[in-house]
């Protein structure tokens, strides 16, 4: 993969928001930087980034409640794709969440994404039949 594994930084926070628009990640009611800003802030969660020649090669958001981890955000500069680097990330993440104790890994993709979807099964992911409930708390 040959990429520096590293903790984000407030400096990142706009290469971070162009790296998953461009992976087409963003979603008109999120909002990327108080995303970012919300997982740096506590000790439950980071945003690791990939560093090649300088720039951000990918990222992956992880955070857990205790119990379950989940990963977001987990994104490959485009014109990077498919030289480890996603893989690279997910166990980053993984070890994140290791070395805390934590003993189950989650994740949503969504159902029409297969691309990512096979990304996770070849990585030894298991798909589980599962109904996710939202609420927005935030009156949008």
């Amino acid at each position: 993969m040959n990429a520096e594994m590293q903790h984000a930084s407030d400096a990142d926070t706009e290469a971070l928001v162009a790296l998953w628009e461009a992976a087409g990640l963003l979603r008109p009611w999120n909002d990327p930087r108080a995303d970012i800003a919300l997982a740096r802030r506590g000790p439950h969660s980071t945003i690791l980034v990939a560093r090649r020649e300088g720039r951000i090669a990918g990222s992956v958001m992880v955070g857990h409640d205790g119990h379950r981890g989940w990963i977001y955000y987990l994104a490959v500069a485009p014109d990077l794709a498919r030289q480890g680097i996603g893989r690279s990330l997910a166990t980053a993440a993984e070890d994140w969440l290791r070395a805390r104790g934590v003993p189950k890994l989650m994740l949503m993709v969504r159902m029409e994404n297969a691309p990512v979807r096979a990304f996770y099964e070849a990585l030894g992911y298991d798909e589980e039949p599962r109904v996710i409930f939202s609420r927005r708390l935030d009156g949008k």
